[in-house]
């Protein structure tokens, strides 16, 4: 097949067969499902009804998010909240760090909306959770997936300097879809943090990108090649799911064997690991990522 052609197919009225998934379950699952409920627990792996939740959580991995639930950008793609945020809660790294021991999570990720709003972006309170969560869960490894932070070396240098095992960032779409995708983000400053973070010394940087917007192979194969030309180590591929009927539309499924396909470059391009699938989302297998 010539690196031209895009595998897949056009967007029926019902999802294809291969983005059914089944109910999660396992002992493991049912107990950290009775703890969030229990103690009201925020996790994006409940929010966002991650189709990976049973999987991840049985392997003693979950996703929670900071600052708020109310985004500064519209991205098209997002179904997070977008407009004015409330006050940061300078309680929060405390509750998520309690959080994760209550919950015994092995691997945490820490993600968080865009706060563009606030002078440091946001990125002070980003390296207080590092901070209370390492002060409190000692044996617990992390990701933390950022915004761009507006490309300010000073708030991203607030990462670096509290070692998080991976630090990742998502490109989320190909240079040419980035303007309709992403708005207020640009393709070469989130690849300038990706390529700045592994400068300034982070040993694990991470990245992802969504398929089905419209894309094509060449373009998606171009986006690997930037990743890697960054230093990026591990990068996730997974199929667009259009949130509401106001996001935008999904205009192709992508086939199983496409998704194979671009894992077998992304290895053969050099990256530590490729999660390359339908149902991949950022956070997907991420405790295996820190090796």
């Amino acid at each position: 097949m010539s690196t031209d052609t895009l595998q897949s197919v056009a967007p029926p009225k019902g999802k294809p067969k291969w983005l059914r998934v089944k109910l999660p379950t396992g002992k493991k699952y049912t107990e950290l499902r009775g703890l969030v409920d229990k103690y009201k627990l925020h996790t994006i792996c409940t929010s966002g009804s991650c189709p990976n939740m049973g999987e991840c959580w049985g392997e003693g991995t979950a996703t929670f998010m900071i600052l708020g639930n109310i985004c500064t950008r519209s991205c098209g793609f997002c179904g997070v909240k977008t407009g004015r945020p409330e006050s940061v809660d300078w309680d929060e790294p405390e509750k998520v760090a309690r959080s994760i021991k209550i919950m015994n999570i092995k691997h945490a990720v820490i993600t968080s909306v865009d706060r563009d709003d606030i002078k440091d972006m946001g990125s002070i309170m980003w390296a207080e959770t590092v901070k209370a969560i390492r002060r409190m869960n000692p044996e617990t490894t992390l990701e933390t997936l950022i915004p761009d932070f507006q490309g300010v070396e000073r708030n991203i240098d607030r990462i670096v300097e509290v070692a998080p095992e991976v630090v990742s960032h998502n490109m989320e779409t190909v240079r040419r879809l980035t303007r309709e995708v992403r708005i207020q983000a640009k393709y070469d400053r989130s690849l300038d943090v990706l390529r700045y973070l592994k400068d300034q010394g982070v040993n694990r940087t991470k990245s992802g990108i969504m398929l089905g917007l419209g894309e094509e192979e060449a373009e998606v194969i171009q986006t690997l090649h930037d990743l890697r030309d960054a230093n990026v180590d591990v990068v996730t591929i997974g199929q667009y799911l259009q949130p509401t009927k106001k996001h935008l539309p999904v205009k192709q499924f992508i086939v199983p064997t496409q998704f194979e396909k671009y894992k077998e470059i992304g290895l053969d391009l050099g990256f530590r690991h490729v999660e390359s699938g339908a149902l991949v989302r950022s956070s997907y297998k991420a405790q295996k990522h820190i090796l």
